[in-house]
């Protein structure tokens, strides 16, 4: 009997040790759920243009991005079907704070290369995220039958962006964007050789796996010939994948291309309907 009660109060002691430390468990676990310093954005693109998230070390990101023609054709281009863009691209992570890309677009067949680094995090002592951002693009669709006195060095064009994020809370998100872009070969007509730009986005989550995004871009240096991007998008989180569903009036899918060519217009229904897909490994 002696020996029942000993073991009875030794099984007592060890589940109520157990019990103690699986709520210190529980705690942990509800304290990083909360934490402001998970990321602000579910995607490395708020719509098209960059987010503050970057890839982890050692993962893999494969992008396939589609932007289909103007819906405001209406059958005669079937709403835009038959008339579309695509990148393909992939994104390395170097470090948790370090990443680069390489991609190829259909149109103006563009390759970009890019770095995005972390400068500062989001934490209790501080408010946002810093995120930078460089691109080098290669305009391969330039030929010298228009331009006879062509150089590769014309081909290029340059972007440098700060990303400037703050999560406010487990569902809403915002984002500044200064950026600037530099042409070598340009149309003095339309545009201007150094460009600032000033882009505002957003995330708002709806679900556990859905949110509604947005992002708006001014261009200072604008001469009206194109117009500012405006994009509002959905994010779609399905285990592996992030898949977003988007209407811009930029069908260009390139970081400058984006910026710098958005040709439609929001008042008159010249919008472009299309998706981003990411697929980590």
């Amino acid at each position: 009997m002696t020996k029942t009660v000993l073991l009875l109060s030794l099984l007592i002691s060890g589940l109520a040790f157990a019990q103690e430390d699986l709520l210190k468990d529980i705690d942990t676990i509800q304290t990083k759920n909360t934490d402001t310093s998970q990321p602000a954005f579910k995607a490395l693109q708020i719509v098209t243009g960059q987010s503050t998230k970057l890839a982890a070390k050692k993962e893999w990101y494969i992008v396939v991005a589609h932007r289909f023609g103007d819906v405001s054709k209406g059958f005669k281009d079937f709403f835009g079907l038959d008339d579309a863009s695509t990148k393909l691209g992939a994104i390395y992570g170097a470090t948790d704070w370090l990443s680069f890309n390489l991609s190829r677009e259909t149109n103006q067949k563009t390759f970009e290369g890019g770095a995005k680094y972390r400068l500062l995090k989001q934490n209790e002592n501080f408010p946002v995220d810093i995120v930078g951002y460089n691109v080098m693009a290669v305009n391969t669709d330039l030929k010298k039958d228009n331009y006879p006195h062509l150089q590769f060095g014309d081909r290029l064009s340059y972007l440098t962006q700060a990303l400037i994020s703050r999560r406010f809370n487990d569902d809403f998100s915002l984002q500044l964007t200064p950026s600037y872009v530099h042409k070598n070969l340009y149309d003095p007509n339309i545009e201007d050789k150094n460009q600032f730009l000033a882009g505002l986005g957003g995330r708002y989550k709806i679900s556990k796996r859905i949110s509604i995004n947005a992002e708006y871009f001014v261009n200072f240096d604008n001469h009206s010939f194109y117009k500012n991007p405006l994009s509002l998008g959905m994010d779609i989180e399905t285990g592996g994948h992030v898949f977003q569903l988007l209407f811009t009036n930029s069908q260009i899918n390139s970081d400058i291309g984006y910026l710098t060519n958005a040709t439609g217009k929001w008042e008159k229904g010249q919008i472009f309907f299309g998706f981003n897909l990411y697929r980590v490994f």
